[in-house]
């Protein structure tokens, strides 16, 4: 069994508020959610209002597969265009 987990800190542009980023933080954890089955949510700076950081993680018996979704998970969230990926780190365990 393989774990592939990602951590991504974004920053949100056209945002004033933290009900605002967590509109927008909330909304592409569902789309991501329904789209690729995978485990997703917000980690970190949580009190930071144009900072975000989501971490998601899926399973799989193989390790291209794992590859895969990853690299995938995250070309979907940087189509999104309300936010940049400012950094992200990913592991294979």
């Amino acid at each position: 069994m393989l774990v592939g987990t990602c951590t991504l800190t974004i920053f949100i542009n056209d945002v004033h508020s933290l009900k605002e980023k967590r509109h927008v933080v909330k909304s592409v954890i569902e789309r991501v959610k329904s789209r690729f089955n995978a485990s997703i949510a917000e980690i970190g700076e949580m009190d930071k209002w144009q900072v975000a950081e989501i971490g998601f993680a899926c399973v799989s018996n193989s390790r291209r597969h794992v590859d895969e979704m990853v690299n995938n998970i995250i070309q979907f969230i940087e189509r999104d265009g309300r936010f940049e990926i400012s950094n992200y780190e990913v592991e294979i365990l």
